[in-house]
C-alpha cells in the first residue's frame, strides 16, 4: 500500500518551504520517504532572509555613525590642555609695575596739570635766585629720571620678547594638534592675548620715551626762561655803568 501525502505544512522557520511527503511501504515492511522540492517557495524564503539581513546591516551602520558623531562632538568640547594666560598676565603686571614707578610728572592727567605749570612755566614769580637754582636742579633730575625710566621700559619690552617667542611657539604647536573646534578657538584666543601684551609693551615703551623727550624739551625751555629772568634781575639790580676800556697801548 502506498500513502501519498502532498504539501504538508511546516512552521515558517523552516527555510525549506512547503514539502510534499510521499510515504511508500516497500516490500519486506520498509518505509520509503520521497521529498518534493518547491523552488519558488525556497527562493521566496531566501529573499526574505536576505532583506532581513540587509536591515540588520543598515541598523549596525546607523549605530556606528551615531557613535562616531558622539565621539566627534566630545572632541569639539574638549578644552585646550595648554594655557599661557598666567604668563601673559605676569608680563602685563611687570610692565604695569614699572610704569607706576614714574615719579613727579607721572602718567596721570591731574598730576601733570597740578605740577607742570609751577615747575616749567610760571616758576619765576616771587622766587629768589636760590629757589630758582633749586627748581632748575629739580627739573634736571626729573628729566634724567625720565630717561632712566624710558630705558627700563625698553629693557622690559626686550626681555619679554623671549617669552613672546616661547608662548607663540607653544600655542601654535597646540593649535596644530587640536582635536576639536574648542581647542583651536582657545589656542587662537591665547595667541591674540600674546599679541595684545606685545602691543602693550610697545605702547608703554613709546609712552616712556615720549615722556622723557617731553620733559627734556620742557626743561630746556624752562632753562631759557630762567636765564632770561636771572639776566633781567642782574641788569635791574646792578650798579654797573659802562666805561671805556683800552685793551691795547697806543
Amino acid at each position: 500500500m502506498i500513502l501519498s501525502v502532498s504539501r504538508l505544512s511546516y512552521p515558517r522557520s523552516i527555510a525549506a518551504g512547503a514539502l510534499a511527503l510521499v510515504v511508500a511501504l516497500a516490500p519486506g515492511g520498509a518505509v520509503a520517504f520521497d521529498i518534493v522540492y518547491d523552488p519558488s517557495n525556497y527562493a521566496q524564503n531566501v529573499l526574505t532572509a536576505a532583506r532581513a539581513l540587509q536591515q540588520i546591516n543598515n541598523q549596525v551602520t546607523s549605530l556606528a555613525n551615531q557613535t562616531q558623531m558622539l565621539i566627534n562632538q566630545a572632541k569639539q568640547l574638549t578644552k585646550l590642555p595648554t594655557s599661557v594666560l598666567s604668563q601673559i598676565e605676569g608680563n602685563f603686571a611687570e610692565m604695569k609695575r614699572l610704569m607706576g614707578e614714574a615719579d613727579k610728572l607721572a602718567y596721570n592727567v591731574s598730576n601733570i596739570e597740578a605740577q607742570f605749570s609751577p615747575t616749567f612755566q610760571n616758576f619765576a614769580a616771587g622766587k629768589s635766585d636760590a629757589q630758582l637754582a633749586a627748581l632748575a636742579r629739580d627739573r634736571w633730575q626729573q628729566s634724567l629720571s625720565a630717561y632712566e625710566h624710558s630705558l627700563k621700559a625698553g629693557a622690559v619690552a626686550v626681555q619679554n620678547l623671549e617669552g613672546t617667542r616661547s608662548q607663540t611657539s607653544t600655542l601654535l604647536d597646540t593649535s596644530q594638534s587640536a582635536v576639536g573646534l574648542l581647542q583651536a578657538t582657545q589656542a587662537g584666543n591665547q595667541l591674540l592675548g600674546v599679541q595684545a601684551r606685545q602691543v602693550a609693551d610697545l605702547t608703554a615703551m613709546l609712552a616712556a620715551q615720549g615722556r622723557a623727550d617731553a620733559l627734556e624739551n620742557s626743561r630746556k625751555a624752562a632753562a631759557q626762561e630762567q636765564s632770561r629772568e636771572q639776566f633781567s634781575r642782574f641788569m635791574i639790580g646792578s650798579s654797573y655803568s659802562p666805561t671805556p676800556v683800552r685793551m691795547f697801548h697806543d
